[in-house]
């Protein structure tokens, strides 16, 4: 299989986003997008996901969150998008539960080329430090339209808000490993009886 990596650029009024991607990396992340919460939940996918990911954001993050947290989603997905290709060979589907003292969660992945997000998360507070927790939500949807992946977000159990989210960020990113990675038996095969993804 060819080194899966992408490099995108997105740049709007609103944002400048900058990613590069090794799907078959070791681990390492580096960010600089002045969303310090974000970056601790990215940190959790790339090292659950083993992807190397480098993210840099600007965005009139005087206003909100909002627009770069989506924005850096977008770009996700996007660079997801290239760096797989056409998704010969992959397992295609992925799923993970996680725990995190009394949190629970579980995702489940399809790289299927339809975008579709079913987000079952009820945080027991709105901000996490000066995160708003909303805005999760936002991130993903970003992410589902432009990767092109249905994507289940379910918090089983969970009281601290902190919790919660890093066990979706760690499933999701184990999900997303389990579903990138290389099946031998599907070697030059595309995984649906369509023919394509």
């Amino acid at each position: 299989m060819d080194q899966r990596l992408a490099q995108i650029e997105r740049n709007t009024l609103e944002t400048q986003i900058s990613i590069e991607i090794n799907l078959d990396g070791t681990g390492k992340a580096s960010f600089n997008t002045g969303v310090a919460f974000l970056e601790h939940m990215l940190d959790q996918v790339a090292r659950h996901g083993l992807i190397d990911l480098t993210i840099k954001a600007q965005g009139d993050l005087h206003i909100d969150g909002h627009h770069t947290v989506e924005d850096i989603g977008i770009t996700l997905g996007q660079a997801f998008s290239q760096a797989l290709g056409d998704k010969t060979g992959i397992f295609r589907y992925g799923h993970a539960y996680v725990p995190l003292d009394e949190a629970l969660s579980r995702v489940v992945i399809d790289f299927s080329g339809r975008p579709g997000l079913f987000y079952d998360v009820e945080f027991t507070r709105g901000m996490i430090g000066s995160f708003d927790v909303d805005l999760f939500h936002e991130f993903f949807q970003g992410f589902v339209n432009h990767a092109g992946v249905s994507l289940h977000i379910d918090n089983l159990k969970g009281v601290n808000a902190h919790h919660i989210a890093e066990t979706i960020f760690k499933a999701f990113g184990r999900a997303i490993r389990m579903a990138i990675t290389a099946d031998p038996r599907m070697a030059g095969i595309m995984p649906s009886t369509k023919g394509s993804l």
